[in-house]
Formats: structure tokens, C-alpha cells, sequence
């Protein structure tokens, strides 16, 4: 199994290249992906491994899967999306708490639009089209930016009342920025 790559690993900042064809080796890393998502989870009692993105293992693909039930930790079904894209984003935007596998640690308040329509190929190759909302919109963006090179923090780096950290009994302590997340952590790339 291949190891959750974290910050400042630089496959998290480059742009995820579009799938061709499902082959023995896309099914390998989606396969990959599962269980990388479900062993960091084995791991973190507070929290659940709602989604992950191909280059989180550093495969610069654009290949996400996302948890067929995001509030079931005991559901460990994915659905797989390739190529995915947001047509659109709608609503009123929304801040809520986000983490990512890659960024351990750290949480941010992240403000989203509150809607999301999304553009994917399923394995089998059939296009699918997505209405979202709350929460499943806000993880598909993660998890779209994530084949871009963007990370979530990216999204709050100027904002250093926005970061977070899970104390021992799975609640959010704010960070001080200048000491533990700006100058210790090395999460933004060279500006």
C-alpha cells in the first residue's frame, strides 16, 4: 500500500493529467486509494476519511473517491470518479471546518458556496452529472482542488484566526498562527 503523501510534498502542488483509459493500472491505484483512506482512519478515532485524491498517494491523476455514506464510519463502500470538473458552484458560502490527510494536524475554517455541480466518468466509463449540497459539495471541491494543486489552507493562508487543531478529546483548539502554522509547518509553497 502507498503512504499518504503530507505537506510540503510537491506532487501536492501539481496538476492532476486526465485519465485516458481504465486499466489494470487506474483500478490498482483506486484500489490503493481505499485502503490508504481506511488505514489513516484505523488511526484517528475523531475523525472519518470522507474522500482522498489520486496525488494525496503522489499520483498526479485525476482520479478522487468519495464515501458512499459521509456519515457512517462504519460504511467503507467508495465511489470512484474520474476526470471530475465543477460545472458550477451555487448558494450562499458556507464556512466550516475542513482537514485533510495530507495537511495532518491542521484544520481550517474554509468558506465554499453551499452548492456544487460536478462533471465525472465512472470506471465503467458512463458520464455522470452531480447536484450537491453541504457537506458532499464541500468535499467534492476539496477533493477537485486537490487535482489542481490546491490544498484547503491555501483557501484561509491569509486568515490566521482560520487554522485548527483536534485536541485529545477530538475538539477543535485554535492555533496560533505565527507559531504553528506559518513559521513551523512549511505548508505554503514559496511565494
Amino acid at each position: 500500500m502507498k503512504p499518504i503523501v503530507t505537506t510540503p510534498d510537491p506532487r501536492l502542488r501539481a496538476r492532476s493529467t486526465k485519465v485516458s483509459e481504465v486499466n489494470d493500472e487506474i483500478l490498482g491505484i483506486i484500489d490503493d486509494m481505499v485502503k490508504a483512506s481506511l488505514a489513516w482512519e484505523k488511526e484517528h478515532p475523531y475523525e472519518i476519511s470522507a474522500a482522498m485524491a489520486a496525488p494525496q498517494l503522489g499520483i498526479n491523476k485525476r482520479i478522487i473517491i468519495i464515501r458512499d455514506d459521509l456519515d457512517d464510519k462504519e460504511n467503507n463502500t467508495f465511489t470512484t470518479l474520474l476526470n471530475p470538473e465543477i460545472i458550477r458552484t451555487e448558494g450562499r458560502p458556507i464556512k466550516d471546518y475542513e482537514g485533510c490527510l495530507s495537511v495532518p494536524e491542521i484544520y481550517g475554517m474554509v468558506s465554499r458556496p453551499s452548492k456544487a455541480k460536478i462533471k465525472a466518468l465512472l470506471p465503467d466509463g458512463r458520464e455522470v452529472r452531480l447536484r450537491t449540497q453541504d457537506f458532499l459539495a464541500r468535499t467534492l471541491q476539496h477533493e477537485i482542488d486537490h487535482l489542481n494543486g490546491i490544498l484547503f489552507i491555501d483557501h484561509i493562508k491569509d486568515d490566521p484566526t482560520a487554522f485548527y487543531r483536534l485536541d485529545e478529546h477530538g475538539d477543535m483548539q485554535p492555533l496560533n498562527y505565527e507559531t504553528e502554522v506559518k513559521n513551523n509547518l512549511n505548508l505554503f509553497p514559496e511565494e
